[in-house]
Formats: C-alpha cells, sequence, structure tokens
C-alpha cells in the first residue's frame, strides 16, 4: 500500500537508507533497514521488502507504518489530551513549564523536549485538560505517558491524570463484600 504524499512535503531517501520528510511542522527523519527498499513513484512513496523472508515482512509493515507517520507529523502533527480528574488537582503553565498539583506534598514540574508543545485547557470543561502536540507520534505519545505516569488513575474513586474519554474500571470498596 502505498503512502501518499501531498503537495508541500518533501520527501527524500540517501544511499544510507536515511529518510527525511520535510513539512510545514518541520523536518523528520528516519533510518530504514537495509532489507526494506524505499522509493518515490508519481507522487506517492512505495516501500517493500527484499526478499520474502518473515522477518523481512515484518519489517515492511513496520517500515510502511513508520514512514506514513513520518508524513502525517510533518503535515498535521499529533495531539494527545490528557484529562485530570480530583479535587484540588490543578495544572498551569508558567512559560514553558508544566505545572501541576496532584495532591502530593509538592508540586511536579515537567519541561518539554525539544519539538513539542505543551497547552492547558481549564476553559472547555471543569476537569482541567492538557494537551501534547507535536509532528513526531512516538514523541507525543512518550511525554502524554510520563506526563499520565506522575498520578495514574486509581481504581476505587478514578482520581488522577488520564486520556480523554479512558475508561477506568472501578473496584468495590471494602463495605461492598458484606
Amino acid at each position: 500500500m502505498p503512502v501518499p504524499v501531498t503537495g508541500n512535503v518533501e520527501f527524500s531517501i540517501n544511499a544510507d537508507n536515511l529518510v527525511k520528510v520535510k513539512g510545514k511542522n518541520g523536518e523528520l527523519t528516519l533510518r530504514v533497514d537495509p532489507k526494506i527498499k524505499v522509493e518515490k513513484v508519481d507522487g506517492n512513496i512505495i516501500v517493500s521488502p527484499i526478499d520474502e523472508n518473515r522477518e523481512t515482512k515484518a519489517l515492511h509493515g513496520l517500515y510502511r507504518a513508520l514512514i506514513n507517520n513520518l508524513v502525517i507529523g510533518a503535515t498535521e502533527g499529533f495531539k494527545k489530551e490528557l484529562e485530570i480528574i480530583g479535587v484540588g488537582f490543578r495544572a498551569s503553565m508558567n512559560g514553558d513549564i508544566l505545572e501541576l498539583a496532584l495532591g502530593f506534598s509538592h508540586n511536579f514540574y515537567f519541561a518539554p523536549p525539544k519539538g513539542i508543545a505543551i497547552e492547558v485547557d481549564t476553559k472547555s470543561s471543569k476537569n482541567p485538560r492538557v494537551i501534547v502536540t507535536g509532528a513526531d507520534k512516538v514523541l507525543v505519545g512518550q511525554v502524554a505517558a510520563k506526563i499520565r505516569s506522575l498520578r495514574p488513575p486509581e481504581p476505587y474513586k478514578g482520581k488522577g491524570i488520564r486520556y480523554l474519554n479512558e475508561q477506568v474500571r472501578k473496584k468495590a470498596g471494602k463495605s461492598a463484600g458484606r
């Protein structure tokens, strides 16, 4: 299945199998395994395996998906939204540093890595939302997971940081066994 390349995306691959995709959100690179052939044909990127063994077939699907994510990231970007649920739990931005009050005796301060933008939305709902955006899908997911790991949702009341629309299975408390 070819990866479509829209009009304002520059795609290049060099002799070392280093794929570069440049778009409005920045430039992303990926080193492709030598068992996989990548070429641009008629405005599409074609990813094909060199031979037909099991490992090469698995790598073929992996690199096709990774290159597709590079193209989407360079044009549209990726976004993850986290919701903070709990009495007294707050989030705010001080410059480019995210400050989280999560019910501990101290606040957490999180500085996003290069290429990641973090926003805090307190207006759209009663629970504050942390919005993580960027061009690199893997990095956006890692940053969102790191923020969520500071206070994951607990199973009794559901308090903590969760992804937007994440369903948390709640447990019954002590009195439910009677």
